[in-house]
């Protein structure tokens, strides 16, 4: 995962990202509305956390135009302001959840979590492709009730696909998600992994799409 994180507070941002870190996902940071991008390609970011109160604007303003123009990024609020008005704002402004300062690390992971299991039409723990079983927190897969032995890539790349079933990945998009800090592997690594992954759980269920990546067929 690739989280976008825009936050102005110095100690919280630095908490966030290392607490990320520390679940195998990879962030940017961003301190103002200024810096925010205005429009994304659909991989650069699993989910966005934005805070509320900039120095150079809300928040809530920066998702609408987002949400106006068509960024369908899922998006998580955090927040000092605990008022149910300000709550019903987000939520009705297009957040997919939202979350109160202060707070804990481990729960705003695990709402970001369930963020992402939504998106992924997942609803629980563990995500089903087919005769395939994925337990994300647990970094357990199963084929056909059989535990695979799966190395820490083979398993994150396998996630990354399984994220999305049945669409394209680009090779550049997983070759920088296999790595926590975000640093890229080579294309040539990224093939073998792919190919040790397709040893494990059947070359028919990852298809190459010549030129662009990657697909796990749904």
């Amino acid at each position: 995962m690739h989280i976008l994180i825009i936050e102005d507070d110095l100690d919280l941002g630095a908490a966030l990202q290392q607490a990320l870190k520390t679940e195998g996902i990879s962030s940017e940071w961003l301190r103002r509305l200024a810096d925010a991008p205005h429009a994304f390609a659909d991989d650069d970011y699993d989910c966005a956390l934005l805070d509320v109160s900039l120095p150079d604007g809300s928040g809530l303003d920066l998702l609408a135009r987002w949400r106006r123009a068509g960024v369908a990024l899922p998006v998580m609020i955090i927040t000092a302001r605990s008022g149910l008005d300000d709550r019903l704002a987000g939520l009705d402004g297009g957040a997919d959840d939202f979350i109160i300062k202060p707070f804990a690390t481990a729960e705003l992971v695990a709402r970001l979590r369930a963020v992402l299991r939504r998106y992924a039409r997942q609803a629980g723990e563990c995500w089903s492709i087919g005769a395939l079983e994925i337990e994300p927190r647990r970094y357990l897969a199963r084929l056909d009730g059989r535990e695979l032995d799966l190395s820490p890539r083979e398993f994150h790349l396998m996630l990354e696909l399984a994220r999305v079933p049945g669409t394209v990945v680009p090779k550049g998009v997983l070759a920088q998600r296999l790595e926590p800090l975000g640093d890229a592997v080579d294309f040539s690594a990224l093939e073998v992994h792919v190919s040790n992954l397709r040893r494990k759980i059947g070359a028919e269920r990852i298809r190459t799409v010549r030129g662009i990546g990657y697909m796990l067929a749904a």
